[in-house]
């Protein structure tokens, strides 16, 4: 088996079907039952430069306990296809991560029921097909691998995926809120098992961007999962664009109203009700490089007319009789 891929199914014994009975609304039997393990995620650095802490696989451990199994992250009650019922984390002996920790692993024991719908996607895994498997969840903490410093909480200059001084930078998610689902999916972000984080606002992401909430909305999905704390945040996160936008409208107008005054003063001689027109379309870096040019040429001016040589004229004395 490799590490982060389903194992093949195995004869569930009595122990487990104790265990997926807790999660049945009736008692079944061995034989009602395809049985099978997976390795949901592990500390390695996957395909976005995050990993898991091992505090995190611990957390997830039990977080992942009764949560369902669905295809490609869909949230549609008929793409439900297994449920976890047993999780444990294991360490691979004479294994390292990529920044040479030991390497842990989150496992699970899946149970899917036997029956017409289920046969071919039961096939699929058997047959090796259906293999790969990425988890839903949501992290508390995304910590800099350089400088420690918790992106969800202040800005980071340290860009994940670089190196620094010979270290690669990659964030350390840890403080687990929550885990939804995990998913049998094409191609995983960690190498092995696969991990898709939720759509996750990182408060002021690592501090938030605007950029930040497109990329993420451009990562997900047809279907992504949100709980309401996250609802909340990008709500939180929409109110604050919105007053930054206002700010910027109203600085924008001062902006135009003073280079619309500043071209007055510089060309007489342009009709300003057309520069005025103008004006009001134009960028805030056109505008700002508009009133740059005319300041200029206003302290030119201002220059020349201080060094201006005064006209000779006789003693000031000489007006006068003695």
């Amino acid at each position: 088996m490799t590490a982060g891929y389903i194992e093949k199914g195995f004869a569930p014994d009595s122990t487990d079907i104790e265990k997926i009975n807790r999660f049945t609304r009736r008692d079944f039997n061995a034989e009602d039952f395809y049985v099978f393990s997976v390795a949901l995620c592990n500390n390695d650095v996957d395909r976005d430069y995050e990993k898991f802490s091992v505090q995190a696989l611990e957390e997830l451990k039990d977080k992942f306990l009764g949560k369902t199994g669905i295809a490609d992250h869909s949230m549609k009650s008929s793409d439900q296809r297994a449920r976890i019922f047993d999780t444990w984390v294991e360490k691979v002996d004479g294994r390292k991560t990529i920044d040479g920790e030991d390497f842990y692993q989150l496992k699970a024991k899946a149970y899917m029921v036997k029956n017409q719908e289920n046969e071919s996607f039961i096939t699929d895994i058997e047959a090796g097909i259906k293999k790969e498997v990425s988890v839903s969840c949501q992290m508390g903490k995304s910590v800099c691998s350089i400088c420690g410093c918790d992106k969800k909480l202040s800005r980071c200059e340290h860009i994940n995926g670089r190196e620094y001084s010979g270290r690669l930078a990659f964030s350390i998610l840890s403080d687990t809120k929550d885990a939804y689902e995990f998913s049998f999916v094409a191609v995983p972000a960690q190498r092995e098992a696969g991990v898709t984080k939720s759509f996750e606002l990182k408060k002021d992401s690592e501090i938030m961007t605007d950029n930040d909430i497109i990329k993420a909305l451009k990562d997900c999905d047809e279907n992504i999962t949100l709980s309401k704390s996250q609802v909340k945040e990008i709500l939180d996160k929409i109110d604050t664009m919105g007053e930054d936008a206002q700010l910027g409208r109203e600085y924008k107008k001062k902006l135009t109203d003073e280079v619309v005054c500043l071209c007055a003063k510089a060309m007489p001689q342009m009709d300003i009700k057309t520069f005025a027109g103008v004006a009001q379309v134009m960028t805030t870096k056109e505008l700002l490089s508009f009133k740059t040019a005319f300041e200029k040429s206003q302290k030119n001016v201002v220059e020349s007319l201080q060094l201006k040589p005064q006209s000779k004229s006789n003693n000031t004395y000489s007006n006068y009789k003695i």
